[in-house]
């Protein structure tokens, strides 16, 4: 069901002259917007097995029927997690240090800026929308906005065949940065709203902490890797068996993943996309000769089959029907609007030579962080409450839904009509 959504959702988009992925993600949006139709599916409802029975009729069902939905449930999510890591696998491979060298500084000004910007202009505009809640409250929407997804901006850039244009470097640079500074802030956000209700404050030596081993593991990845890379590759040249590249580079990539979640903290696909970096066509040349492929060509299928079931889920995790309250619906217009300008905004520190609006419009897609966000702001509790109560995670999940589809729909509009993306 999740491959057809995914599927006509794209091809509804294609005809539509819109990225594939804005379909992908409104196919989820529908999933969820239909829960009596398809209310058998295991992603619409996050409490699982228990909130699905209750759409479809039946509050107390067969543990049978109960098993056999969490049986579901589960492969989709964990195939959605293999497509994503791999896609930012893949778009690692299309790249190399030395390049994304050059535009260090461009993703780091783009990322600084397009996290200070829609946070500052998402606490503003909680305060006006939400006028007699917390400080914190209107702290945490703003850090809910400073995300940006790399995959979603990605698939858009590799569908217009820009993924490797400085410009879409810098963007794909940026969003990495961005992941490392997302943390940062969510854990100081989460300090201030632990130190609200007197249970603690920030912990200034975790934060330095968490920033340390994020640089330390993406030195390493990036230094240490090329080193190590070409001597595992040749290695693995010498094995007599067939098929044997992409095995291990599958593996190197969800390695690399693992170890930088494990010791830095960092999301999963950062390691994945580094492993890409380090990766070079060099390192796997005598393989490809061999197997008469290239790696790209190898992963790229997988990508194809598991990388939508992401989209779909991503679009499918929000409740629709919570966004039709008069207030959430505001707070989710404003936050929408805020969040496009804010990411928006970081194109005009790229640098000279650089495409703004492609810059621009890369930085806007929240996806799959900002959910992250989300989540956290619900387990954190005030005097037995959840910091963001329903109406406001649904008016955030509003915003970062539209930014999510807005934002390639703007990326791939600006990438049709600019003729040489620079």
């Amino acid at each position: 069901m999740l491959w057809l959504a995914a599927k006509l959702g794209g091809e509804a988009a294609i005809r539509l002259k819109l990225p594939a992925v804005a379909g992908q993600i409104a196919a989820g949006v529908l999933l969820a917007a239909l829960p009596r139709i398809f209310g058998w599916f295991p992603v619409v409802d996050e409490r699982g097995p228990a909130g699905v029975m209750e759409y479809i009729g039946g509050a107390s069902a067969p543990a049978d029927v109960l098993a056999f939905i969490e049986s579901m449930r589960a492969p989709s999510e964990v195939l959605a997690y293999i497509g994503i890591v791999l896609l930012m696998f893949m778009v690692g491979l299309e790249s190399s240090v030395p390049q994304m060298m050059k535009v260090g500084w461009a993703s780091m000004r783009v990322a600084i800026v397009g996290v200070v910007g829609p946070m500052v202009l998402g606490l503003a505009s909680a305060y006006f929308i939400l006028h007699d809640s917390t400080f914190v409250v209107y702290l945490f929407i703003g850090a809910c906005l400073c995300a940006t997804s790399i995959g979603i901006s990605v698939s858009v850039l590799r569908e217009r065949n820009a993924a490797d244009t400085q410009a879409g470097r810098v963007v794909i640079g940026a969003a990495v940065i961005d992941d490392v500074l997302g943390l940062l802030v969510l854990a100081a956000v989460s300090g201030i709203a632990t130190a609200s209700v007197g249970t603690g404050g920030i912990n200034w030596v975790d934060l330095g902490s968490t920033l340390a081993f994020a640089f330390i593991f993406l030195t390493l990845a990036l230094t240490a890797g090329r080193w190590l890379s070409p001597k595992l590759f040749a290695a693995v040249a010498r094995l007599k068996g067939e098929e044997v590249m992409l095995p291990f580079a599958v593996a190197f990539a969800f390695f690399l993943a693992w170890l930088g979640y494990y010791f830095a903290g960092l999301a999963t696909i950062v390691g994945a996309y580094s492993a890409g970096l380090i990766l070079e066509h060099s390192h796997v040349d005598q393989l490809q000769k061999r197997e008469g492929k290239s790696l790209e060509d190898m992963v790229k299928p997988i990508v194809a089959i598991l990388a939508p079931l992401f989209f779909v889920l991503t679009g499918a995790s929000v409740d629709t029907s919570a966004l039709l309250e008069p207030r959430t619906l505001a707070l989710a217009g404003v936050l929408t609007a805020t969040g496009i300008i804010g990411k928006y905004i970081s194109g005009y520190v790229a640098g000279r030579g650089l495409s703004t609006p492609v810059i621009g419009w890369g930085m806007v897609p929240r996806g799959e962080v900002g959910l992250i966000f989300v989540a956290v702001g619900r387990s954190i509790n005030i005097n037995g409450l959840p910091l963001i109560n329903a109406q406001v995670q649904a008016g955030v999940l509003g915003a970062i839904l539209m930014t999510t589809i807005i934002g390639p729909i703007g990326l791939s509009w600006v990438l049709g009509r600019t003729k040489e993306v620079k």
